[in-house]
C-alpha cells in the first residue's frame, strides 16, 4: 500500500480573516505608533498643516519680538474680524481647488453682490435682509453660469471666470452709477456683520465651551462607531489629550477677545461656515464626489458620479460665499464702492486656501485650509500695519508665502509620487 498521506481538506465554512491597513493600528500603540506614524508621512511627503502652522509660529515670534502690540487683545480681536470676510471667499475657492481647478472671478463677484445689495437695500429702500438675500441669490446665479460654461461647454474654468472678472467688474461699476460708492447705513445688517460684538463675556466663554463639548461628541462618537465595525479607534487617553488641547486654544482665544470688545459676530459667522463645509466635504457622499472629481474626473464618472452635476454646484457654492465676503468687505469699509472685490482681494483669497495646505493639483486638501491661509495672510499685514510698513512690502510679503506654499506643495506631490502614495 502507499504511504502518501491524503491532502488536507479546507473548512470552506471559515470565515476569512479581514484584512487591516497596518496603519490604522498606530491608535493602539500609544505615542510610539503616532510618533512612527508622523516620520512616515514626513518621509512620504505628507506634510498636512505642518508648515502653516510652524509659520503661523514663527510670524507671532518674530512681530511680538518687534512690537509688543502685536499679541495684544486689541490686535487679536483686530486680526479675527479681518479674517471673516475674505476667509469665507477662500472657503468657496477651497471647493473650486478641491476639484484642480481656479475661480479668477471670486474678487468681481463679490463686488457686483455687495453693489446689488446697496442698491436695493439703500437706494431704493427695500428690505434689508431680502436685499441680503437677492444679492446672494446673484450669487449662485453667476456660479450656475460658470459653471455650466465649464461643465457642459467645456470651457477651461480658467477662461469662463477671467470672463466672468472682466464682465461682472463692468456690472458692478455699471449698478453703483455715477455716485461710485453707496455708504452701508448704520444699524443695518450688513453693519453689523463686522461691527457688532458680544460684549457679556460669556458669549466667548459659552462659544468656546460649545467648540469643546462638540469636539469631544465628536470624536468619542467617531471611537464608537469603528469599535462597532472592528476597527482600531482611539484610545481615550488619547481623545482626552486632544480635547485639552482644544479646550486650551479655545479658551485662551475667548479671554483675549474679553480684553478687547467682546465675541465679534464676524467671527462667529466665520466659523460657522467653516464647521458647516467642513461637515460636507468629509461626512457626505457629494463632498467624498468633489474629491474624487478632483482626483481623477474620468475615474469619477465611470464610478457612477455626475461629474457635470458636482461641478456646477461647486461653482454655485464659490459665488454664493464670494457675495458673503463681499457684504463683509462693504461691511468693514462703510459701503459699497465700484472698485470693492479689486485689488488684492483676489490674491489674498487664493493665496489662503493654498498656503493653508489646499494643493492646486485638486483632489487633497481641507475646508479649514482657509482659515489657517488667511490667518497667515492678515497676521503678516497686522504685523507690518503696527510696523508701519508700506503696502508694496506686504504685497512682497505675501507674495513670498504664497511661492513657498506652491513649492511646498509641489514637492510634497513628487515626494509622494515616488514614495507610491499618489
Amino acid at each position: 500500500m502507499s504511504d502518501t498521506k491524503s491532502p488536507q481538506v479546507m473548512d470552506d465554512s471559515a470565515a476569512p480573516v479581514p484584512a487591516v491597513d497596518p496603519r490604522l493600528l498606530i491608535r493602539e500603540q500609544g505615542l510610539t505608533g503616532y510618533w512612527t506614524e508622523f516620520k512616515r508621512k514626513v518621509r512620504g511627503g505628507e506634510l498636512g498643516s505642518i508648515p502653516v502652522v510652524l509659520g503661523l509660529i514663527a510670524i507671532g515670534i518674530i512681530f511680538q519680538s518687534m512690537t509688543s502690540a502685536f499679541l495684544s487683545a486689541d490686535s487679536l480681536s483686530n486680526i479675527g474680524i479681518y479674517v471673516a470676510g475674505q476667509g469665507i471667499m477662500a472657503v468657496g475657492i477651497v471647493f473650486v481647488l478641491l476639484l484642480g481647478e481656479i475661480d479668477l472671478s471670486v474678487g468681481s463677484v463679490a463686488g457686483v453682490g455687495a453693489a446689488i445689495w446697496a442698491v436695493l437695500s439703500v437706494t431704493n429702500g427695500m428690505n434689508d435682509s431680502l436685499a441680503v438675500l437677492i444679492a446672494l441669490a446673484a450669487g449662485a446665479l453667476i456660479g450656475f453660469i460658470h459653471g455650466f460654461f465649464f461643465a457642459k461647454i467645456g470651457v477651461p474654468a480658467f477662461v469662463v471666470t477671467l470672463a466672468g472678472f472682466l464682465g461682472w467688474s463692468g456690472l458692478q461699476i455699471w449698478l453703483m452709477g455715477e455716485e461710485g460708492s453707496i455708504n452701508t447705513p448704520t444699524g443695518s445688517v450688513v453693519d453689523q456683520l463686522t461691527n457688532y460684538y458680544f460684549e457679556d463675556i460669556a458669549a466667548a466663554y459659552g462659544l468656546a465651551l460649545v467648540a469643546v463639548v462638540a469636539y469631544l461628541g465628536s470624536m468619542l462618537l467617531d471611537s464608537r462607531r469603528r469599535r462597532t465595525a472592528d476597527l482600531p479607534s482611539r484610545p481615550l487617553s488619547e481623545i482626552v489629550l486632544r480635547t485639552a488641547v482644544v479646550a486650551v486654544l479655545a479658551f485662551v482665544a475667548a479671554y483675549e477677545l474679553n480684553q478687547s470688545r467682546g465675541l465679534p459676530l464676524a467671527l462667529v459667522i466665520f466659523l460657522a461656515v467653516l464647521v458647516v463645509a467642513d461637515f460636507v466635504a468629509r461626512r457626505t457622499s457629494y463632498g467624498r464626489q468633489i474629491f474624487a472629481v478632483g482626483g481623477n474626473a474620468e475615474a469619477a464618472r465611470r464610478a457612477g458620479i455626475n461629474v457635470d452635476m458636482v461641478r456646477i454646484t461647486v461653482f454655485v457654492i464659490a459665488g454664493i460665499l464670494a457675495v458673503v465676503g463681499g457684504l463683509f468687505i462693504a461691511s468693514l469699509s462703510g459701503g459699497a464702492t465700484k472698485s470693492l472685490g479689486a485689488g488684492n482681494t483676489l490674491m489674498n483669497v487664493i493665496a489662503a486656501a493654498v498656503i493653508g495646505g489646499t494643493s492646486l493639483f485638486g483632489g487633497r486638501g481641507k475646508i479649514w485650509s482657509a482659515l489657517l491661509g488667511m490667518l497667515v495672510i492678515q497676521s503678516i499685514q497686522q504685523g507690518l500695519n503696527l510696523l508701519g510698513m508700506a503696502s508694496e512690502i506686504q504685497f512682497m510679503i505675501t507674495g513670498a508665502v504664497l511661492l513657498a506654499a506652491v513649492v511646498i506643495d509641489s514637492v510634497s506631490r513628487r515626494t509622494q509620487k515616488s514614495a507610491g502614495r499618489t
